[in-house]
């Protein structure tokens, strides 16, 4: 008995729960810059500012365009979760998670002509096919978090008191599309 009450005023003076999450969620998304930092700096040393003239520039502008618009939808969703419109949260998750698809799906053919142009073995491509395919992996991982958070969102999980969830995955998101905002010049422009 005794134990279960210890308990229960646990779980009432949770007030700093959400600020140590959103202190933890900065403190990963910085160890992840410093990660994303390295692989451009590398690209940097090893090839400077020269790129092919051979890049798709139409698709990589394509895609940037469609991440872009990710980043609105799932703002979009965190938004719509907070003031309880869980139909619209659905909605705009699935948006994005749609939208993610899209753009792996541009990376793919983006990938099959690179192969060809800049083998991975040439300065270029070892640095091209690093920072596709990290950022590749990170839209990965950021689509299955969206894809957890939307399946729990259905399932009645998530509302305007308790949506940490939703705002965790949806930072993580932005900080994947603000990645690509930085790699789509690194590889494309420069």
């Amino acid at each position: 008995m005794a134990m279960d009450v210890e308990r229960s005023e646990y779980r009432q003076d949770m007030s700093f729960q959400p600020r140590a999450n959103r202190i933890g969620m900065w403190l990963f998304l910085v160890s992840e810059t410093f990660l994303f930092g390295a692989f451009l700096a590398a690209r940097y040393y090893s090839t400077g500012t020269l790129r092919p003239e051979e890049l798709n520039q139409a698709l990589a502008l394509f895609l940037t365009v469609v991440l872009l618009g990710s980043s609105v939808s799932a703002y979009l969703a965190e938004t719509a979760i907070r003031f309880n419109h869980r139909r619209k949260f659905i909605i705009f998750t699935a948006v994005t998670i749609a939208l993610g698809l899209l753009f792996l799906g541009g990376v793919v053919v983006e990938l099959r002509e690179a192969i060809h142009l800049f083998p991975p073995g040439t300065p270029y491509g070892s640095s091209y096919f690093m920072l596709i395919g990290l950022h590749a992996f990170h839209v990965v991982t950021g689509l299955i978090a969206l894809s957890i958070v939307l399946r729990l969102g259905v399932m009645g999980h998530f509302s305007s008191k308790d949506y940490w969830g939703v705002e965790g995955v949806v930072k993580y998101w932005h900080f994947v599309d603000l990645a690509w905002v930085v790699i789509y010049p690194t590889l494309y422009l420069f």
